[in-house]
């Protein structure tokens, strides 16, 4: 009589026939999945940043370019808190929530100050004050507070977590459909 096979092995018990990821890609698969779906709420507080920036400075804020950037970086960050903790980063959990919210309005109140500075810069500092070159300041802001976020998110914020296969609601959504 042979052997039994790895493969059949692995169907007897249950488990998938194909084989497994190995760690380095695990993890490049999870920190891509985790750069898309940041990205995603990234690109809808986007829109409620610099829409809401535009919308105060049009209307009741007209001349606080300051005041309107900074409210609407607030809107935007509660927005983002959301969407992170409950989607971007769900499978990151491993401290008390308010720490959790803290460390995150800590680390958005940098990166706000990070893209005001940008917007201060050019509307005081350069006098370019014209609302395109308002514009163009807040998204050069944004951009580079974003990329501080990201990398503080998942050092301090979201952090803590083994990044292996049984924490991750994709490997188990995957293992209940080949039940």
């Amino acid at each position: 009589m042979s052997e039994p096979t790895q493969a059949s092995r692995d169907a007897s018990a249950g488990a998938p026939s194909a084989p497994r990821r190995g760690g380095f890609a695990r993890l490049v698969d999870s920190v891509w999945h985790e750069i898309a779906k940041f990205g995603l709420i990234g690109a809808i507080s986007f829109v409620i940043d610099l829409g809401g920036m535009n919308l105060l400075t049009h209307t009741v804020l007209e001349g606080k370019v300051t005041t309107a950037r900074i409210l609407s970086g607030v809107a935007a960050t509660a927005f983002a808190w959301f969407g992170n903790r409950s989607w971007t980063f769900a499978h990151r959990r491993s401290r008390p929530v308010h720490h959790e919210v803290t460390l995150f309005f800590v680390v958005n109140g940098l990166a706000l100050v990070i893209s005001t500075a940008a917007l201060v810069i050019s509307h005081y500092g350069f006098d370019f004050t014209t609302r395109i070159a308002d514009n163009i300041a807040t998204v050069i802001g944004i951009g580079l507070g974003t990329l501080f976020r990201f990398w503080a998110y998942r050092k301090f914020v979201f952090a803590n977590e083994p990044m292996d296969e049984d924490t991750s609601p994709r490997t188990h959504d995957e293992d209940e459909t080949t039940a």
